[in-house]
Formats: structure tokens, sequence, C-alpha cells
């Protein structure tokens, strides 16, 4: 039944066929969103034959307009599509699971064990790859999104907006959204969309695909129904936070991060790498959640294990909660924001799924929100340059130094405090990623058993 159309005049993949699809997807999504979109694309365009090349592709660039990570809404978009609501909420769930209990198990692993000697020197190794890998990151994006001086300018201003001057991520943001929504207007030329993920190629013919006109959901969209979504999924969203509130205190790190998780929900356009800086700042020079480093090792955490980037947020809210845990014991503590984190991270992407599906048709090829997408997209590139910025002056040198002058900002290394096995370190991810063209999951393997063999080995110290 999953290869070719069925002789029912309705045809249907049987659920319990799409539950054991979505668990082999979901433990195959490795490498970034690029790669999550490459699995999904074998395994339901081509061998499963679920859903055409022009649907497929029509529903990324759906994904691409929201917030949240764009692999996993596009799982759910497409179980939604299969199943309807049942089918979205289980291909988005399994597609965030086996991330989230690898994640939970090293986040364990972390804060018991990560001063013994030899996961200290794993973790060495991890921190410095990463720091490479964000690099690499930026040079793929940039090299999509900055078409022309304008895309630069915004970029630039970004950038400086962020890392001088402290400005949100969720204000730049909403500044290039506007600039773009406005200037697609006036100059489309210049806010036209670079692609992508590719050009989507007509497919008249769906006969040879389960999803078709005839089979595919007729919801109308309508402002009841819009409406009876919002409230509930925003029931869903924010009554754990109550039940916290109110059994535990308000007072309590877990009401902090359920606020903070949930505010970023809405902003991480342009993917994880995006929103990173922000949280990581927030986290470490606000709430003092985690150190500096520690976000490298989350990051290097996400990288290696199944699942969307943004799932670093658990490691976040684990370390934050193991030490405010009061008045629960610290794993429990721990365990309970890994769950609340993930929770408020990814209900409003199957919010945005289940409340915008049927306005597709609507949102394809409107000019003025591309515009506003591609603005966005470039503002992206300079907040991740100042991530790249951020990560390495905190990984390099062993102390770096706030300066103010009125309302700019400037952070200024301790040039004797450089790690010289940690800059060795990143120079080799940076040969491994962008001169041998290596895999992430290699460079990280790499880098971490030189850690061991500088630290064990060679008695060298980061």
């Amino acid at each position: 039944m999953s290869r070719g159309r069925p002789d029912a005049a309705h045809p249907q993949v049987p659920f319990r066929e799409a539950v054991s699809v979505w668990l082999r997807v979901a433990a195959q999504s490795f490498g970034g969103p690029a790669g999550q979109i490459a699995v999904m694309h074998r395994i339901l365009v081509e061998e499963k034959k679920w859903i055409s090349e022009e649907r497929f592709l029509h529903a990324l660039n759906y994904c691409m307009l929201l917030p949240g990570p764009e692999a996993q809404q596009l799982a759910t978009y497409i179980g939604w599509l299969l199943h309807g609501t049942r089918g979205g909420l289980v291909a988005g769930s399994l597609f965030v699971l086996p991330g989230f209990l690898a994640i939970l198990l090293l986040s364990v692993i972390y804060v018991l064990y990560s001063d013994t000697t030899i996961i200290g020197a794993i973790f060495f190794g991890l921190k410095a790859a990463v720091l490479i890998i964000v690099l690499e990151a930026l040079s793929r994006i940039s090299r999509r999104a900055l078409k022309n001086n304008v895309m630069y300018g915004i970029a630039a201003a970004a950038f400086v907006l962020i890392f001088f001057f402290q400005v949100p991520f969720p204000y730049i943001i909403l500044l290039a959204g506007a600039l773009g929504y406005s200037g697609s207007q006036t100059r489309p030329d210049l806010f036209k969309g670079g692609g992508g993920h590719g050009s989507a190629k007509t497919d008249d013919d769906e006969s040879q695909y389960v999803i078709t006109r005839e089979t595919a959901p007729a919801v109308q969209p309508s402002a009841g129904r819009a409406l009876r979504v919002t409230t509930l999924g925003l029931l869903i969203w924010f009554i754990p936070l109550l039940v916290v509130g109110l059994t535990l205190s308000w007072q309590s790190v877990f009401v902090d991060q359920m606020v903070f998780f949930s505010k970023m929900a809405v902003v991480t356009f342009g993917g994880a790498y995006a929103v990173l800086s922000y949280v990581a700042q927030q986290a470490v020079e606000v709430y003092g959640w985690l150190a500096p480093g520690e976000m490298l090792t989350g990051l290097g955490f996400a990288e290696t294990t199944p699942g969307p980037l943004i799932q670093v947020v658990q490691f976040v809210g684990f370390l934050g909660a193991y030490r405010e845990a009061a008045p629960l014991s610290p794993m429990g503590a721990a365990v309970l924001s890994s769950v609340l984190v993930t929770w408020v991270t990814y209900v409003p992407c199957f919010l945005w799924i289940f409340l915008g599906a049927p306005y597709i048709e609507k949102l394809r090829g409107n000019q003025r929100l591309s515009g506003a997408l591609t603005a966005i997209t470039a503002a992206v590139v300079g907040v991740i340059l100042n991530l790249s910025v951020w990560f390495a002056l905190h990984t390099l040198f062993g102390k770096v130094v706030e300066r103010h002058m009125g309302l700019l900002r400037l952070e200024i290394p301790v040039w004797g405090t450089l790690s010289l096995p940690t800059l060795a370190l990143s120079l080799v991810a940076w040969v491994l990623l962008f001169r041998l063209k290596k895999s992430t999951f290699f460079t990280l393997g790499m880098t971490c058993g030189l850690g061991i063999l500088f630290t064990i080995v060679l008695g060298l110290k980061p």
C-alpha cells in the first residue's frame, strides 16, 4: 500500500505503518535540517511515494516561513496530510523523541562524570570542534542568503546591533522582517528569495503518490476553526506553566525557563544557529544557568544526536535546574526541566502547522511574505556571525573582559589566557570540515579522540 496508489477511492497508509516509518525517519535525522530534509525526501518521496516532489517542496516552503525547526514541522505537516491531527502529532513527536532521550542521557553523564579525566578530555575536543561547525554553518547560510549588497548590509547591521549594542534577537528579526516586507514592494528584485532548498517542480500527475488533490485533507480555513485551534493550542502550551507556578513557585527556575523558551519558540526564524547566540548570552550572562564553554558542549551533544539542533535548549534547562533545584532533588529538577523546556519549545510548532496548514495555498507565492523571509534570512547571517565570535572568545581564551562606552559594549580577550591546545584542535576541525569536506560526525569524533590524546597522553590542559 505504501508504493503507488492504492485501489481504495480514498487511499490511506495504515497508521501502524506510518508510525514505523516516522520512527525510521527519526532514527536517521542527523546532520541538521539539510540532512534531515534529505532523509525525509528519500524515504517519503522516492521510496514510499507518499507525497510528490512538488507537494513536498510546497510544504517545505511553508515551514520555512515559520519560527521553529523546519524539518520537524515538515514531518508534522506530512503526518497531518496522511492521518490528520493524530498523524501530525505522532510524526512531529517521534521526530523529537530520539534526540530528547539521547541528550537527556548525555546530560546526566555530564553532571555526574564531567570532572573525571576521560570525560573532561572528550568534552575538551567537543567544544573545539563545535566552534568550527558554527563557522561552517555561517559559510553555508551566507552563500545562500547574501545575494546582493542590500542583504550584506542587513547582515552587517544585525551583527553590529546584537554584538556591540546587545539589541535582543527578537527585535532584530522584527526589524528585518518589516524591512523585507516593505522593501519587496518598492524593490522586489532586491528582496527576491534565493530558493534555499531548491525550486519546486511542477508535478500535475500525482496518481503514483498516496497524497493527491483528492486524498489530501479538505479542511476549509475559517475564523471559527482558527479560534478553536489557537485556544486549544495555547491551553496545551501554558497549562504546564500554570501547574508548575502553583505547585512549586512562581519564582522557581522552572517558571523562568518555561517563559524564556516560550519566547524563543516564536522567534526562531532561520534555524537554531540564529537564536542560539541569544540563548547562550541570556542563559550565561543573565540567568547564570551555565558557563560559556558549557553551551558549546550542549551544542556538540545536539550535533551528534538525531533530531533538531534546537534540542540544545534541553541541555541548558537541565543544567540550570540541576544547579537551582530547590525544592526538588538536583537530578529530579533537571529531568523535570528537560521535559518542560522541550514541551514549550515544540508545542508552538504543532500549533503553527495545525493552524496554518489550511491557509497554505494563500501563503504560497506571496511576494511580501517572501521578501520578509529573505530579509530575515540575511539578518540571521549577522546573528550567527555574532554567535561565532562569542563562542570563539569564550572557547579560545580563559578570560574575556567586558567594557562599556555608553550604549556600546566591547568584549576584549586577555591574550595571555589563549589556550593553544584548544586553538590546535580548532584548526584540525577547520581542516577536516573546510578543506577535506569531512562530515560533522567524523570531525567531532576526531577532535574528541585528539582531546583524549592531548589531555591524558600528552598532559596538556585546555
